[in-house]
């Protein structure tokens, strides 16, 4: 009997959310963080993109630069991506791979958890 069987690549993940997702919507599952691609409506199953590399909206003003090679992280109480973890609260998005400064209103990340 097989241990493990492979089901997909890994680059989507199904998701049915309780209420309308958003196309590019970042969505907070536990511990996972997972990409809308396209619009999905509540309660009908859809896929988010769990791998790749996204622009993420970020903060602007003082403090909320990203350097390149960061580890990035979700803010949902604000609904931005920061480089700070916020004690545990914000969940780990994946890295930067080109540096944010303060103007700048996304950041460019390549998703890993």
């Amino acid at each position: 009997m097989a241990i493990a069987v492979k089901i997909s690549s890994g680059e989507m993940i199904d998701y049915t959310p309780s209420s309308d997702v958003a196309a590019g919507a970042v969505v907070l599952q536990g511990d996972q963080i997972g990409i809308a691609m396209q619009a999905i409506p509540a309660n009908t199953k859809g896929a988010l993109a769990v791998q790749g590399v996204f622009d993420i909206a970020k903060a602007t003003g003082t403090g909320t630069a990203i350097s390149a090679g960061a580890i990035v992280y979700w803010d949902a109480t604000n609904g931005v991506a920061t480089a700070s973890s916020g004690s545990g609260a914000n969940k780990q998005i994946g890295k930067a791979v080109a540096a944010a400064s303060t103007t700048d209103t996304t950041v460019r990340v390549r998703l890993s958890q």
